[in-house]
């Protein structure tokens, strides 16, 4: 799971990455990415945030969506994703997606925000 330096958590954060950042829609989640300024980081960590709505599905199956997009995160980190705010928007179909479908979504969605950059 992402240490606390790799997760957004503010909410004028996650509003700038969902208004301002690029954006890649997908059948499970749209992706939302904005680049950090140098002087907002002195690093090029990046971040993950997270948006599942109700319309997902219940509490347990929120979470399981969340916690999926939480593994995967860490593989693009340690994968080296750079120092950049990306938030993941999950749509109601995330609830019936594999691990795997998931995965490849995520990943393609990561690189294709990572080619506009």
């Amino acid at each position: 799971m992402p240490a606390r330096h790799h997760r957004v958590t503010r909410g004028e954060d996650y509003r700038r990455a969902v208004r301002t950042g690029n954006r890649v829609g997908g059948a499970y989640c749209i992706t939302y990415a904005v680049r950090r300024s140098a002087a907002e980081t002195s690093d090029a960590t990046p971040r993950f945030g997270y948006i599942i709505s109700k319309a997902v599905g219940n509490a347990v199956t929120r979470n399981l969506v969340r916690r999926r997009m939480k593994a995967i995160s860490d593989e693009l980190i340690r994968d080296g994703a750079e120092g950049s705010d990306i938030v993941f928007r999950a749509l109601p179909r995330a609830a019936d997606a594999t691990f795997a479908e998931l995965r490849r979504e995520l990943h393609r969605a990561h690189e294709k925000v990572r080619a506009q950059a």
